[in-house]
């Protein structure tokens, strides 16, 4: 079965790839038009994003030179020209009439066929990167499958009996690695430059909970991937860097957050812009753009995790930060390979990732955990400190059981004293308007917090946790008829807010995580009883 599948998928890489080749030739030639940038910066329309998600009915050139021909004509509109020659290909807006008669987790299991896509056809000149499977996108603007959405979304597919859908979710991202190396931020050509938080190896693990021979089964994307946030140039002194990789005073190597290009991002193009307009040089700017797209790659786009300088956007600063959450996905992910190579009969392999992990969890502990704090947090390598910014990211050294007990003990201290809010979890501890900030809660991240506690057996704080994630979950649903990709937990009658576009719904990983806590609360109230 797996030949024929690589044989299949062989033949499907090699038409993607020379159909993705081409359509990358032409969305960068986008890019570089007098075309796109008029457009972005004259704000045709709300959401930067729209237009890049647009497809031409002709060649970018043709189109550039009519437009440059064009453009100083009287009574020229532009935005009657982008009308007349873009067609809108992208799969049709959420439009979903809710059933008042449905609660919350009936109108969830609705929802996944509504969010489900593909598999894929081709569109000449569209940035979509098609897939041969079928999907679930998260909804809203975001219309198109995403990484590390992906994971959680599964959950709560296998929480609903759908594991052939969460099987092809995995197969889609299987062939994303294998056809173009890596799995980026989103299906669409201008994510190429970077992934997102690496849960490649917890989609694995989890088709693998009654089955250990799927991680097997996957074990050569499993290593491509690892080999994609690994891959680096020679490094020849303490806290050097080179792509993902940052050598540590020891010699061995911990990882950041970090995209190939150094231009605005063409979906964000006119906010890029505008925040970079304060620096005067060229480096200034490009090293802001690389910073920004580097934060697009951590999910938490935008946080004051990532700021220099207190409530300064502009003073993003990702490519500097090790970030406790990717180190602790990249120890996973080491695990699953050692875990793969005994499975194999492979000793060397299976001693090497064994190390490698070993490794990795010690300079966790060294460079991450702050005794005085009671909690796990970034290190920025280029000032040789902790950031000292409290952040649920520092809930993932429990989920992966990294924590002693003792210092899990304080986690969970620090957790239900600082950041349990009416409504749950709050993302971080300052309000700077970005909205991986106060005062939103997550999905995602209620999900790592939880399952951290139960780890450590600390069922009633978990259970209090999700009983008000749930009960916010349902407010919301009652009074839109709609799941949200955010929360403010903070204040229960406002909607989140903050960051580059409105509150979107959907939403995949709401959804998923909202059905695994259901199935999670039923199993622990079962056991009490």
């Amino acid at each position: 079965m797996r030949l024929k599948f690589i044989l299949v998928l062989g033949i499907t890489m090699i038409i993607s790839s020379c159909k993705n080749d081409k359509s990358v030739s032409n969305v960068d030639s986008l890019y570089k038009t007098q075309l796109f940038k008029d457009v972005q910066l004259a704000a045709i329309y709300k959401d930067s994003k729209t237009f890049v998600d647009l497809v031409p009915k002709e060649s970018y050139m043709i189109l550039e030179k009519q437009y440059l021909h064009a453009k100083d004509s009287v009574g020229f509109n532009l935005k009657y020209f982008v009308t007349e020659n873009f067609m809108d290909k992208s799969m049709e807006s959420l439009e979903f009439k809710t059933d008042t008669t449905k609660t919350m987790y009936e109108h969830i299991n609705t929802m996944w066929d509504k969010l489900t896509r593909g598999p894929d056809e081709y569109v000449a000149n569209s940035s979509r990167i098609p897939l041969p499977k079928t999907y679930v996108v998260p909804g809203g603007r975001f219309q198109e499958i995403y990484y590390w959405d992906s994971y959680f979304t599964m959950e709560g597919l296998l929480a609903a009996g759908r594991q052939d859908l969460a099987k092809n979710m995995v197969d889609n991202f299987t062939f994303l690695i294998d056809s173009i190396g890596l799995i980026p931020n989103g299906t669409r050509d201008y994510y190429r430059t970077r992934s997102q938080p690496p849960f490649y190896s917890l989609m694995v693990n989890a088709l693998a909970r009654d089955d250990d021979n799927m991680v097997l089964y996957y074990l050569p994307e499993l290593s491509k991937e690892y080999g994609f946030f690994m891959n680096h140039d020679s490094i020849d002194r303490p806290f050097g860097a080179s792509k993902h990789v940052v050598q540590m005073i020891e010699g061995d190597f911990l990882n950041r957050y970090w995209d190939a290009g150094q231009t605005p991002r063409p979906e964000a193009y006119k906010e890029d812009l505008h925040l970079a307009s304060s620096f005067e040089t060229k480096e200034q700017k490009q090293r802001l753009y690389k910073d920004l797209r580097s934060g697009a790659e951590s999910g938490w786009d935008f946080s004051s995790r990532w700021f220099s300088s207190p409530d300064d956007f502009s003073s993003t600063a990702t490519t500097s930060i090790l970030p406790v959450d990717l180190n602790c996905l990249l120890y996973h992910h080491e695990r699953i390979l050692a875990k793969g190579s005994r499975l194999k009969g492979d000793k060397n392999a299976y001693q090497y990732f064994s190390e490698k992990a070993s490794q990795r969890r010690a300079l966790i502990q060294e460079y991450m955990w702050d005794e005085d704090e009671g909690y796990y947090m970034d290190f920025n390598f280029r000032r040789v400190e902790k950031s000292k910014k409290l952040t649920l990211a520092g809930v993932y050294p429990m989920f992966f059981k990294i924590a002693t007990r003792e210092q899990a003990s304080k986690v969970k201290d620090v957790i239900m004293k600082k950041f349990l809010k009416p409504g749950g979890l709050v993302t971080t501890l300052n309000n700077s308007g970005q909205q991986w900030d106060a005062p939103n809660g997550w999905a995602p991240l209620q999900w790592m917090a939880v399952n951290g506690l139960l780890n450590y057996g600390y069922i009633d704080e978990a259970k209090e946790i999700m009983k008000r994630w749930l009960a916010l979950n349902e407010k919301v649903y009652k009074n839109t008829g709609k799941m949200m990709e955010k929360y403010n937990v903070e204040d229960l009658t406002l909607l989140s807010g903050g960051g580059e576009y409105e509150t979107q719904d959907g939403f995949g990983w709401t959804n998923g995580v909202a059905l695994g806590f259901k199935q999670i609360l039923e199993r622990i109230e079962a056991k009490e009883d």
